[in-house]
């Protein structure tokens, strides 16, 4: 739609002209439950939303943003300006602008399925309806008119109207409730982006947080339907123990007055940081048995939203270049404070072996851009949510930390707000006052790391004496950019138990292609050399043969799990990047995994290994390196301890590696309980494990997934069921799959992702051949046709990279030169596909040459 897609240029401009005193924004959501579907178009709700701004140079003409089906009203300084002649569907023009202006606008916004803006779910279970927002980086025009850009920050006043029983809630604290109006107090000023509305039944707990004269409102809320799962006590806990972290270190009081967290049905992100209303996806809350993993990582997230109530929402970027300004330090923040102030003090293991990897697939992509990007425009915001604003970006602000020290970076932190709370910066800001306590040179560290792209590899080089002793350890840096990284290398030695354990490390400062580490001359020779030990920096780790054949024989016994995670991402790296053949990997998964006591990156290696045979194997080796996982997985089911989370981790491995007839009826006899292993509760969510792999190999017909969904009439079983669906392997199904998704927009975000994870199974590539020339000939038309949440669903996940060969790599080649004035941002996600398969080629061809 023209219009719908700001510049960077534009709101410049814009932002120059105007300044927003506040908004005043009134909806009317009763019509959310009218059982009466509109007889065209959507369904809609009523909008009336008054906007008070200045102008620099009166006379001039600037525009409003909003999407939606119809606008009723345009007021402008009292004076009523046609809605046909100045809505085109995404901006409403203005002109003849005064000093002091008032914009009313009273619209039909539409409801979404789509988890962009106003979002309706109807639960199956029970029928009820559930509402809440999702805006960023540019939504909120979806539900009121407003002038969508971060720098434009106003204070806000909700004013909504909600069906009977139901509860409302927004950023603000309610401030009164006649009927079922709702009336919330002004919020501080804040961006478009992180304002929110939440509504509908919700079942709603409530707690206080107090630290001095300090106290917090807390409330968690839920579908009714999962109130049953829902442990809010433990989400209260990680609260008030990330605002105590925060708290002590930031010397900032939380500026926002309540602070409600709501977990939401459809949602396509894991959380949002809206200021007193904080969103989540509902898997957060577990409906039955998890590992102490995904404990962890909900953890993380809340921690993560916590900390943009000060890097993002307090201090705001002024365009998404910045946006590592609260991405990045979100993500550092979250995981810092995790270890610092809650149980899961391991948590810097789950970040190198988990959210690094993220980081390092993202850098290596043809797209990869430095952490302060170049962002001309909210398409290229939307896929800006990547690996490296996040994950890399924190992975440098620890390597910041190791390079200004602990209390320079939080004191910089701690006058960073001060200065600019309820602004907003750009990165020289946050360079200047680094710099000011620092005393170190900002402007080389940030043109090193924050504003060139790619990931360094570092290499040890060691000499040895006659009596065996080290010599020289050089440290080798390979790389487009050479940067300058605070590192530990750690020496490691097999002990009479045969542990592998560190007896030596040193730290150094390794700059340009070769760096000496003078003090480890004399060391005696170690068995494992680690580069990067400890993970203060954010580099590719390679080893020397005599560390690689440690490792093949030995690597379950690193005794330090920070160790050995770190040893497991180099070589998965060494695998991505065609230098360890993938059986290679799987036999060190088959040799090491079992002995993994840490199980989240258990899980990690789960999916590495899934992911090796799958696009890494030599062909002609697929099939065998499939039937070798499961049988590992199965072995170590078995030898699990009874109702461990080491055991529930193998089950649900052994479930995506089944391969064989053996395996299936296995799976089908824990279902039916003719089967049983001591200790293994096979409760719903486990039994949709079990069930997706045996209807992808066609052991469960349409039947037994209908009688399943009678067991689960929950809008998690409906997901499940649908995954469950698409997988069969049948071509009717897949046509339907592949119609529901790309030729229709009736199915919601969820059932999108579910439909389009189901339908793309390895184990079906020839079923699946014809659908590469479908994907190339609809792309364009569905990219310009739905929301751009959906078409990155569909562009990304119906992608061919199962037709893995020369023959997709030239189709790909032949679509993107032929659709050169495509959209930037749809040829960016084409090119990552292609960069992703063209890896997977170079990978099977490795591991054919060790075969």
């Amino acid at each position: 739609m023209p219009g719908e897609n700001l510049s960077r240029d534009e709101a410049r401009e814009r932002a120059e002209l105007l300044s927003v005193d506040g908004y005043e924004v009134v909806l009317d959501l009763r019509s959310a439950v009218e059982e009466a579907e509109p007889a065209e178009g959507p369904r809609t709700f009523r909008s009336v939303t008054t906007v008070r701004f200045r102008a620099a140079a009166p006379g001039t003409a600037t525009f409003a943003d909003l999407i939606a089906p119809s606008v009723n009203t345009v007021t402008l300084n009292g004076r009523a300006l046609d809605p046909a002649a100045v809505f085109d569907g995404a901006r409403i023009a203005l002109d003849g602008l005064e000093s002091e202006n008032v914009l009313v606008v009273d619209a039909n916004c539409a409801y979404s399925r789509t988890g962009e803006g106003m979002h309706r779910f109807v639960d199956p279970e029970d029928g009820e309806v559930y509402l809440y927002t999702q805006y960023e980086p540019a939504d909120a025009r979806r539900v009121y008119a407003n002038f969508e850009q971060p720098d434009l920050k106003a204070p806000y006043r909700f004013e909504v109207s909600a069906p009977e029983g139901w509860q409302v809630w927004s950023n603000g604290a309610e401030e009164s409730r006649e009927g079922g109006t709702w009336r919330f107090a002004q919020t501080a000023p804040i961006s478009t982006y992180i304002t929110c509305v939440v509504a509908g039944p919700y079942h709603y707990v409530t707690d206080t947080y107090t630290r001095g004269d300090l106290t917090v409102p807390l409330g968690a809320m839920c579908r009714k339907g999962l109130a049953k799962h829902f442990d809010a006590d433990e989400i209260f806990l990680v609260t008030k123990q990330g605002f105590d972290f925060f708290h002590e270190h930031f010397d900032y009081p939380y500026p926002f007055g309540k602070y409600d967290q709501a977990f939401v049905p459809e949602y396509n992100l894991g959380a949002m940081e809206n200021p007193g209303m904080v969103t989540f996806r509902e898997e957060y809350i577990f409906r039955g048995q998890v590992t102490r993993a995904q404990y962890e990582r909900r953890c993380n997230t809340i921690l993560h939203e916590m900390a943009h109530m000060w890097f993002g929402d307090l201090v705001t970027m002024k365009w998404w270049d910045d946006l590592w300004l609260k991405e990045s330090f979100a993500d550092f923040m979250g995981t810092f404070s995790q270890v610092e102030a809650t149980r899961f003090d391991q948590a810097w293991v789950t970040f190198a072996n988990n959210r690094k990897a993220w980081a390092y697939r993202a850098d290596q992509l043809p797209s990869t851009h430095p952490v302060t990007a170049d962002i001309r425009d909210l398409e290229d915001a939307k896929l800006n949510f990547d690996g490296i604003t996040y994950a890399k970006g924190a992975a440098v602000l620890k390597q910041l930390v190791a390079y200004v020290g602990r209390e320079a970076f939080l004191e910089g932190a701690r006058r960073y707000f001060k200065a600019n709370a309820y602004g907003n910066t750009t990165l020289d800001d946050l360079l200047s006052v680094l710099g000011e306590v620092s005393g170190r040179d900002m402007a080389e560290w940030s043109r090193a790391w924050l504003q060139t792209a790619g990931v360094n590899t570092l290499t040890p080089v060691v000499t040895y004496d006659a009596g065996g002793r080290v010599t020289e350890l050089a440290v080798a840096q390979e790389g487009d950019e050479l940067r300058p990284h605070r590192v530990a290398v750690g020496l490691y030695r097999v002990d009479a138990d045969g542990s592998l354990v560190r007896y030596a490390r040193a730290e150094a400062d390794v700059a340009g292609a070769r760096s000496v580490v003078a003090e480890l001359a004399g060391q005696e020779r170690p068995d494992l050399v680690l580069v990067n030990d400890d993970d203060l920096t954010y580099c590719k780790v390679r080893f020397d043969e005599g560390s690689l054949a440690t490792l093949r024989s030995h690597l379950g016994s690193v005794t330090d799990p920070l160790a050995r995670a770190l040893c497991w991402s180099a070589l998965w790296n060494m695998t991505r990047d065609a230098l360890m053949p993938a059986r290679d990997f799987v036999s060190l998964v088959l040799a090491h995994a079992g002995r993994e006591s840490d199980v989240g990156v258990l899980q990690m290696l789960h999916a590495q290994a899934l992911g090796a045979v799958t696009h890494y194997a030599a062909p002609e080796w697929r099939e065998q390196g499939g039937r070798v996982l499961a049988a590992c997985a199965l072995q170590e089911l078995r030898f699990a301890e009874p109702g461990s989370e080491h055991q529930l981790t193998w089950a649900r491995f052994f479930a995506a590696s089944a391969t064989s007839e053996g395996d299936f009826q296995l799976l089908l006899g824990l279902l039916e309980g003719s089967a049983r292993i001591d200790g293994l509760e096979v409760d719903q969510e486990l039994r949709w494990d079990f069930l997706l792999p045996l209807a992808a190999h066609g052991a469960v017909d349409e039947g037994v997934l209908r009688a399943e969904l009678g067991r689960d009439d929950t809008a998690s079983g409906k997901r499940h069921q649908v995954r469950c669906l698409a997988a069969r392997p049948s071509a009717a199904v897949k046509d339907q799959a592949w119609a529901a998704v790309v030729e229709s927009d009736a199915l919601s975000n969820a059932l999108v992702e579910a439909t389009i994870s189901g339908m793309q199974q390895p184990s079906q590539r020839a079923l699946l051949a014809g659908y590469a020339q479908r994907y190339f000939e609809a792309i364009e038309r569905v990219w310009d046709e739905r929301s751009i949440q959906i078409g990155m669903d569909v562009v990304k996940g119906l992608y061919p990279a199962l037709q893995d060969d020369a023959a997709t790599l030239d189709a790909t080649d032949a679509w993107l030169t032929a659709h050169a004035d495509a959209a930037p941002a749809l040829r960016r996600l084409v090119l990552e596909s292609r960069d992703d398969l063209a890896r997977a080629l170079r990978g099977q061809a490795c591991d054919a040459a060790a075969g």
